[in-house]
């Protein structure tokens, strides 16, 4: 995808939510095609992920492996990180993503970038905004207990969603005409009716694959031993991984409320929560055509707002 070089010139605020990142590629998509010229992007964990690839220049072919991915795929990118503080090294994933996109330094990209991760060890948010791209992404997207920490310039670094899931304040450090966040954690469902578009609600739980779904492996090799039948007029309990799932979407999401209203941009366009679980991400068409859909339908909304807020478009 080439970036804009005419028209209002906007800063990107790109939330943590795992898989239901993928939507911002969506987002992205619509607002380029809109005219709006990105001049700076924040993104932590998945936010941060998109938004790198988008800012080097690739996201079209990001959005085509993404979108050709399936289970087996995902889990033949899951490299188990026996006895390290994670379950999975990452390496395998950010080694086929360094593939598709190249090595770049963050303060060489066309487009001002800032990835958002957290130091446990000062128990304070980091921006990385310079140095090599994918060691600042692995570091934003390093889910407690899911991969392991990274380190950068002698810091251990993790997840920037921990205690900055919607990263707005980076964009205010640029000059922009206008500050867009984009929440996939919101609670609210998108405003479509039959009149103004499709909604798309998040479908029924996959059936289970041969020889089981990826859920049921990483289950089973977390749990060592097949779940036990719920006791009678019981519901069963949900399993680690969508325990673990409910637990981050809750946090971030609570989160990205208060950054909201600590710093509310000129534009929110909200994804919904439900839309998926952290690790679905399989389901990249369904979920980048969600961001698109999200973001027509707050453009659309805010079409006077955008006039009073924005120069005339050259």
């Amino acid at each position: 995808m080439k970036h804009s070089t005419e028209g209002p010139i906007i800063g990107l605020a790109l939330s943590a939510g795992g898989a239901r990142g993928l939507a911002h590629v969506g987002v992205i998509e619509v607002l380029v095609e809109h005219g709006y010229r990105i001049g700076t992007i924040a993104g932590s964990s998945m936010g941060a992920l998109v938004g790198g690839i988008y800012a080097a220049g690739r996201l079209d072919e990001y959005r085509d492996w993404a979108c050709q991915l399936e289970r087996r795929g995902v889990l033949r990118l899951l490299d188990f990180a026996f006895g390290s503080p994670g379950f999975f090294r990452g390496d395998r994933v950010i080694g086929a993503l360094r593939e598709m996109v190249g090595d770049h330094r963050i303060e060489d990209l066309p487009i001002s970038f800032t990835a958002v991760a957290t130091d446990l060890r000062a128990q304070r948010e980091v921006w990385l905004t310079r140095g090599l791209l994918f060691d600042a992404i692995r570091a934003s997207i390093a889910i407690p207990m899911v991969l392991t920490p990274h380190t950068v310039d002698g810091r251990e670094l993790v997840d920037g969603g921990l205690l900055a899931p919607l990263p707005i304040a980076p964009t205010r450090m640029s000059k922009v005409d206008w500050v867009i966040a984009v929440d996939v954690n919101s609670r609210s469902t998108p405003p479509f009716t039959r009149q103004t578009g499709p909604r798309i609600d998040p479908p029924e739980p996959p059936a289970q694959i041969e020889p089981a779904s990826l859920t049921a492996r990483l289950r089973d090799w977390i749990d060592g031993a097949p779940d036990l039948p719920a006791p009678p007029n019981k519901k069963p309990s949900a399993g680690l991984m969508e325990l673990m799932s409910k637990s981050l979407d809750t946090m971030q999401a609570r989160m990205a409320r208060m950054q909201l209203a600590l710093d509310p941009p000129d534009l929110v366009i909200k994804v919904p929560g439900d839309a998926a679980l952290f690790y679905e991400f399989w389901r990249g068409k369904e979920l980048i055509e969600l961001g698109r859909c999200c973001a027509l339908a707050a453009l659309e909304q805010s079409t006077e707002k955008v006039s009073q807020c924005l120069p005339p478009r050259v």
